[in-house]
């Protein structure tokens, strides 16, 4: 510890590494210390910061200011580093996704039972407000018992240039964005996954899939559809919650968006309507008396939450937010998605 603080180590000084610097800068219980990249340029914004720097990530295990680890490194390197992390007497946190597959998880959970370390996932995308508005909205049945949510991320740039093209270490949109979209459902949903199937594109000729559709069947029935596309210059909403007793919608980032909730189901002015080249009176839309337009529950939400919470943890004091069976349970969905992705087959839970 320095100075009555836990003295944390970034490894991986880029645009997330970075952030979580940002973001602790006023910590109260956690203070950066040092940071460990390859690239120079990395390095010298870390000792622009007055932190110290390492190239090699056995230098910063040897640091003994350090008690804490934040791996911010492609995919692939987080198991073995929070492994050798633990070895060297070090809490870790490790952004998302975990791991490449659910076994690389089990051996995490196997290594911090075996060494009393302790070590969360960064899933910072529960503390969205979105997610959360989404989340009250099922839970308190604001339209009713929610039987089907659509959950979606659009954008048109591709995968971005980096190694997240590359299969082998780790990247494509299932592993960067379908570990935070699956990850809400499940906690949202809060019951058991009967069934998936899983479609992957690739639009952009990659070796990495660029998008993907997901539907998740539940055991009561309920589904969940989760997409994500890189090649959409109009985007659909992120958010489309559909309840017995109405429908909610956020169409972007900015939580612009509405509920319509039911006031009366019987409406005898339904009138049939036309409808393209039909007639139609099932999709007649309803009259302003059996409907009420209603305004967005919305939740605030601060994630420093997460970094006060893993001192908690590491000192007895509570249970942590992000727990790692959780974490392995969403790997575990996302092994079956690539498997059906790959065999066309619906996946059975």
């Amino acid at each position: 510890m320095v100075d009555g603080k836990y003295g944390l180590g970034i490894v991986g000084f880029g645009g997330m590494g970075s952030q979580h610097g940002r973001m602790l800068e006023d910590n109260q219980k956690i203070r950066v210390v040092s940071v460990c990249d390859l690239k120079a340029d990395r390095l010298e914004a870390g000792r622009e910061l007055g932190y110290k720097t390492y190239e090699a990530f056995e230098d910063i295990l040897q640091d003994a200011e350090v008690d804490i680890i934040l791996l911010a490194t492609p995919n692939h390197l987080h198991k073995d580093m929070a492994i050798d992390a633990f070895e060297a007497g070090k809490h870790v946190i490790c952004e998302k996704p975990v791991t490449l597959n659910a076994d690389e998880m089990r051996d995490i959970i196997a290594a911090t039972e075996r060494t009393g370390r302790k070590f969360m996932v960064h899933q910072n995308r529960r503390w969205d407000n979105d997610y959360l508005t989404v989340k009250k909205i099922f839970d308190e049945q604001l339209i009713g018992d929610v039987f089907n949510v659509e959950s979606r991320i659009h954008g048109s740039r591709g995968i971005p240039g980096d190694w997240r093209h590359v299969k082998a270490y780790g990247g494509g949109m299932m592993l960067d964005w379908g570990v935070h979209l699956i990850d809400r459902i499940i906690m949202m949903f809060n019951e058991k996954l009967s069934k998936l199937y899983c479609e992957f594109s690739y639009v952009w000729k990659d070796e990495c899939d660029d998008g993907f559709k997901l539907l998740l069947t539940f055991e009561s029935g309920k589904t969940a559809l989760i997409e994500v596309g890189t090649l959409n210059y109009q985007s659909l909403p992120h958010w489309y919650v559909c309840g017995t007793e109405g429908t909610a919608s956020i169409r972007g980032w900015n939580l612009e968006g509405e509920m319509m909730r039911l006031e009366s189901f019987e409406e005898k002015d339904a009138k049939p309507i036309v409808a393209g080249a039909g007639f139609t009176k099932t999709m007649a839309p309803r009259g302003e008396d059996s409907v009420v337009k209603l305004p967005l529950p919305i939740v605030e939400s601060d994630v420093r939450e997460f970094y006060a919470n893993f001192i908690d943890v590491i000192e007895g004091h509570a249970e942590p937010f992000i727990k790692n069976e959780e974490v392995l349970h969403i790997m575990e969905i996302i092994d079956a998605a690539f498997v059906s992705a790959e065999t066309g087959e619906v996946i059975k839970f």
